[in-house]
């Protein structure tokens, strides 16, 4: 019953996001308590008190960045428009336009690449945010860098990674920068 719930909340998202979830179907048919676990991802990976969409979004999208350029990339900026984010702002974020993507996008996407490269610049950014958002926007933005990339990461080692591909933001196709030259 649990197995069949699972893939039954996992075919929803697929049509509601329009995403090959196969790699989540095979860990469920292959092990209920890791399917289980995995559909509890999103609490962590989706928390986002008190931070600011720009700034959620900034540190999200390098997060999956990090481990993808291809669907779950595809994934966030779709979740990102239909939550009303500028498609403006997530091209600029594709494009790693620092300038175009804002104060706020920007302050988390350097956030997110600093943690995660343990680039010592990231203490400089956790305090910049909780002085400008508080704490608990600190926290949301600390586990938007550690579990959005954990998706990509997670399908690479169960072998359903793909390889990059251009993403579409509102009507236009966009060439993602996933490091700096």
């Amino acid at each position: 019953m649990i197995r069949w719930l699972l893939h039954l909340g996992t075919r929803s998202m697929e049509r509601k996001t329009n995403y090959d979830a196969s790699y989540m179907h095979d860990v469920i048919d292959t092990s209920t308590s890791a399917g289980v676990k995995l559909a509890l991802l999103p609490l962590l990976s989706q928390h986002r008190e008190d931070a600011p969409k720009p700034l959620w979004f900034g540190a999200g999208l390098a997060s999956v960045l990090e481990g993808d350029c291809g669907p779950c990339v595809q994934l966030m900026v779709d979740q990102g428009i239909s939550e009303g984010v500028d498609p403006g702002l997530l091209r600029a974020i594709l494009a790693r336009d620092f300038d175009a993507m804002g104060e706020e996008a920007a302050l988390g996407f350097r956030f997110a690449e600093a943690v995660i490269a343990g680039n010592m610049h990231s203490e400089t950014y956790r305090i910049e945010v909780e002085h400008r958002y508080g704490k608990r926007a600190m926290i949301a933005l600390a586990y938007a860098t550690a579990f959005c990339r954990t998706y990509p990461v997670l399908k690479w080692g169960l072998g359903h990674g793909l390889a990059c591909q251009k993403i579409k933001v509102g009507d236009q196709l966009e060439t993602v920068i996933r490091k700096a030259a």
